[in-house]
């Protein structure tokens, strides 16, 4: 009995201890976190950033390209239009980079005919069903009034037909054409011209974004100051949308720091047109090649429908992945910490395409994310509700009608009726998640649908505006091969007109792919002199040498990719460039003519009123090791979150 209360005693005693270690644990517990929170840092939207000001070789400018200066006003022998042939009206067909394009061809070919040119018609915004009334056509993504003014000595431009001649296009009674792409200024006055004198109207149909050849004869180089003037003045986005995107700008500076764009190039028609289905998975690939056999059906692929993904990856005909393009953001000596807008209205995968890139940079950003639901709704503007092409539920019974067909139901005992069938999402029926499981062909376009083709192209345009205030800028895929305008090199040509000496990257796809296949294994944990390789190639395509390569595959396609050198000019200053040309002859970089006096004067004034001191991070030239890229304090925020750009190797958790 002794032996029993003993046990029982050392027992409590022992319950008694337990808690109270556990009551001491707790007390600890709650004092240690309670000093965290008092003394850490409350970041919500953006990473802390170390307090170096921003390295040159990182954020621009390029000192190499400090001469060039936008300049495309017309020469003193630029005569206005002589003579009227008459009226052109124009159909446009395609995303937002063949819409830019097409109305700068269209303006060329307007003067070259001497026509008066209707406002063009973007087709995605009138196929659209009960989008805002209060922007028209044209009016949905520019500004009308000051594309009519800007270029009101270049061309005569109109809002519409006259009354009689508008009811005889409802009658058909004019001539159209569709010109094949990069059409030559004389298939116009051979062809066209001719019939649009017989007619007084002709109606021009755009598909493929390149109306008019690229590059024109020297003789009409004024046809391509022309083009920049169109692009990079008259194409003014309507205030709307240029209000939200310098919002967009100012919140992504707010913290007093740089910040890059970054357009990842994946859409659904490019990777079809290329053949990269293969480095997709499961579904995302079988959408792919959907759409490529819909293209050779159509014959704009006369390829076969399954092809060696990986060979075209080698060859630098698909577009680079996230992961990769973090991993060379990396190497180019680029924080954790560094602000990155994603560009695009499309990113075909999903943001399962972004998290290697995401856990390389937190701080990747769009205009989701920046902006609320309501300003991206006031953009779009009032629209009509459309009526869902959903399965709707069967309406709810009433009781009595419960009860007569319970009656009518036949003798019993009955079998119980089959459960209820599960009800229908709206997710599971929006896009290709409604057809992909039980149709083996793409239904056609739902008006919804429609829609969403419209808003794209707002994105579009908020995100391009975004991109070219960038203090630098990555493409995914520009230069795609396809003889198409392509979204990036749209940008890419503005940013070399607007700020040349601004960093934006022209990276080699076919070198960066074999620059990947020599680390395959360990792309995580690269060697040294890898890393000094990559950040080389990426330092020489921001530069003269990029440019020039970038000149010979982007020039042949799209004037605006690489409006130079007829579109800059030169301060008399600065120190002597080499001209180069193509293998043609033509100028590629080099042989701009001399800026104005009125001009040097004002960039004197300038320069002298936005001048800082130097210092030894604002180096243009790659540093022969990467010692000195150690001593930067950009990425200062704890020995944890050190710039994987070190000696060291990364660590592939970061």
């Amino acid at each position: 009995m002794l032996l029993k209360s003993k046990f029982k005693l050392a027992t409590a005693i022992g319950i008694m201890l337990s808690m109270l270690s556990l009551l001491v644990h707790l007390f600890l517990a709650n004092y240690s976190a309670g000093g965290i929170t008092k003394y850490s840092m409350h970041m919500d939207d953006v990473l802390p950033f170390g307090p170096r000001p921003r390295p040159r070789r990182l954020w621009g400018p390029l000192r190499k390209l400090d001469h060039l200066h936008p300049f495309a006003k017309p020469s003193k022998t630029y005569a206005a239009p002589s003579q009227h042939n008459g009226f052109i009206y124009a159909k446009i067909y395609g995303g937002f980079e063949k819409i830019q394009s097409s109305i700068c061809d269209l303006v060329a070919v307007a003067r070259l005919l001497n026509a008066t040119l209707v406002i063009p018609e973007i087709q995605a915004t009138t196929r659209a069903k009960g989008i805002s009334p209060k922007f028209k056509s044209f009016s949905y993504l520019y500004d009308e009034d000051h594309f009519v003014d800007a270029l009101s000595n270049d061309v005569a431009i109109v809002r519409g037909l006259p009354k009689d001649l508008r009811e005889a296009r409802k009658k058909i009674k004019f001539p159209t054409v569709s010109p094949r792409n990069s059409a030559t200024p004389e298939y116009y006055m051979t062809e066209v011209l001719p019939r649009l004198v017989k007619s007084k109207v002709i109606g021009i149909i755009v598909n493929g974004g390149n109306c008019l050849k690229s590059i024109l004869p020297a003789n009409l180089e004024e046809f391509q100051k022309l083009r920049c003037r169109v692009a990079f003045h008259a194409l003014r986005l309507r205030p709307q949308i240029q209000a939200l995107g310098s919002q967009i700008v100012g919140r992504l500076r707010a913290s007093g720091h740089p910040y890059l764009a970054y357009h990842p190039g994946l859409l659904r028609d490019t990777l079809a047109f290329h053949g990269c289905a293969e480095l997709f998975q499961d579904i995302h690939t079988e959408l792919i090649q959907s759409r490529r056999n819909q293209m050779i059906k159509r014959g704009t692929v006369k390829e076969q429908l399954t092809v060696d993904s990986v060979s075209r990856k080698m060859a630098g005909s698909c577009p680079l992945m996230p992961e990769e393009v973090g991993l060379l953001l990396q190497a180019l000596g680029y924080p954790p910490t560094t602000i990155i807008f994603l560009a695009g209205s499309e990113t075909f995968g999903g943001q399962r395409m972004l998290i290697p890139l995401r856990a390389m940079f937190a701080n990747l950003v769009d205009r989701t994310s920046l902006c609320s639901q309501k300003e991206l709704s006031d953009l779009v503007g009032p629209e009509e509700p459309l009526t869902s092409d959903l399965p709707h539920p069967p309406p709810p019974k009433s009781e009595k009608q419960l009860i007569e067909e319970w009656k009518r139901a036949g003798p019993r005992p009955r079998p119980l009726p089959p459960p209820p069938a599960r009800p229908f999402y709206a997710h599971e029926k929006e896009g290709w998640y409604g057809w992909i499981g039980e149709n083996d062909t793409e239904p056609d376009a739902s008006p919804i649908e429609f829609r969403r083709q419209a808003h794209r192209l707002l994105w579009d345009a908020l995100d391009y505006f975004v991109s070219v205030e960038a203090d630098a800028f990555f493409p995914g895929f520009h230069n795609d091969g396809s003889g198409w305008p392509d979204y990036s090199s749209l940008i890419m040509g503005h940013r070399l007109y607007q700020s040349p000496s601004g960093i934006t990257y022209r990276p080699d796809r076919k070198i960066v792919a074999a620059l990947f296949e020599d680390v395959s294994d360990h792309r995580y944990h690269p060697p040294r002199n890898w890393t000094i390789a990559a950040r080389e190639h990426l330092n020489r395509s921001a530069g003269v040498e990029g440019i020039v390569l970038s000149a010979t595959l982007s020039r042949p396609v799209s004037f605006l990719a690489h409006p130079l050198p007829e579109c800059s000019c030169r301060t008399p200053k600065s120190p002597a460039v080499q001209p180069v040309k193509s293998s043609t002859g033509r100028l590629l970089f080099g042989g701009e003519a001399e800026c104005p006096d009125w001009m040097v004067r004002s960039l004197a004034m300038a320069s002298a009123k936005n001048s800082e001191p130097q210092n030894e991070d604002y180096e243009d030239e790659l540093p022969e090791d990467d010692s000195s890229l150690d001593t930067q304090h950009e990425s200062d925020r704890s020995d944890v979150n050190k710039s994987s750009e070190q000696d060291e190797e990364m660590d592939p958790d970061d």
